[in-house]
């Protein structure tokens, strides 16, 4: 029985769908041995596996799982260290925002950005429907990241505006695609990759925001090359796990002023002599990002 390579695109309980080298999609599942071998989360979308087609059972079993470069994880609360992998070997992350319907969370982008930097996982911002606002209102929000360092990408997609940076930014890698409801991520992808056709919600004139339309996390192949994960709209983000030790390397524009303080364990909180405090007093970090990294590092990441 001859090995063929192929890639998780989906999990459904037992059952990974996994795309082969010619476009098929087939439902496959691991062999027993895997199952006693490996611990935690056993297939992730984006895990690289060897499948062997049983013609006598007309089915298909994954033969073994590549090892890990890295990971998108959450981890949960209260569960002594429990990990679930959402998407394996991603080469980067997008979190997408609207500038209004829904109105941007900028704290949930902060932990986001905060999940990736644990991850080791490069990262953007797009921020959506520039048609609902004036783009210098929707750079003022945003500047701050722009500032830290993270690519921004403004667009409108009900317009087809901004949208040639995006496709060249994720041509020729697996690109995990995260935000909240309603702000545009399967609109996006229908864009990228015409033909996905992947569901689309309206947005709650009750609550102001998105209707869920993607249940789990789903890999789209992209003709140009590359994939994008689609990932379910998130309503909160937790930081359970996270090392809080270093949740200010975890902000990129503090790193220039780490290790300049007059403490060496300082938290950046009040401390004399803290070359962080400096930084914000002479408006070289934000004051925003500033007081988002306080409340998390008081609120323990909750």
């Amino acid at each position: 029985m001859e090995r063929v390579e192929g890639v998780v695109a989906r999990v459904r309980g037992p059952v990974a769908d996994v795309l082969l080298p010619d476009g098929r999609v087939v439902p496959a599942v691991p062999r027993g041995a895997l199952k006693r071998e490996r611990r935690g989360t056993l297939l992730a979308v984006g895990d690289r596996v060897e499948v062997v087609e049983r013609r006598d059972k007309d089915t298909w079993v994954i033969e073994s799982i590549a090892p890990r470069h890295r990971a998108l994880v959450r981890r949960w609360p209260n569960t002594r260290g429990r990990v679930d992998v959402i998407v394996a070997n991603p080469d980067q992350a997008l979190f997408m925002f609207a500038v209004r319907d829904p109105h941007p969370r900028l704290q949930m982008l902060d932990r986001l950005l905060i999940i990736a930097e644990d991850n080791d996982i490069p990262a953007g911002v797009i921020v959506n429907k520039l048609d609902l606002a004036d783009e210098e209102e929707a750079r003022e929000l945003f500047r701050d990241y722009e500032a830290a360092g993270y690519p921004v990408f403004y667009m409108s997609i009900a317009e087809g505006r901004g949208l040639e940076p995006v496709r060249e930014y994720v041509r020729g890698k697996m690109t995990v695609l995260a935000g909240p409801s309603g702000v545009g991520k399967s609109s996006l992808i229908n864009v990228l990759e015409p033909g996905v056709m992947l569901p689309t919600g309206e947005i709650s004139r009750k609550w102001r925001q998105g209707r869920h339309t993607t249940v789990m996390a789903q890999l789209i192949p992209l003709r140009e090359g590359g994939y994008v994960v689609d990932t379910p709209g998130l309503r909160e983000v937790g930081l359970w796990g996270i090392d809080l030790e270093n949740l200010d390397y975890y902000f990129p524009e503090f790193r220039p002023y780490l290790g300049k303080c007059k403490f060496n364990d300082c938290r950046h909180l009040n401390e004399p002599g803290c070359a962080v405090l400096q930084a914000v007093e002479e408006g070289k970090i934000s004051p925003r990002r500033y007081e988002s990294y306080v409340n998390i590092l008081l609120s323990g990441g909750e």
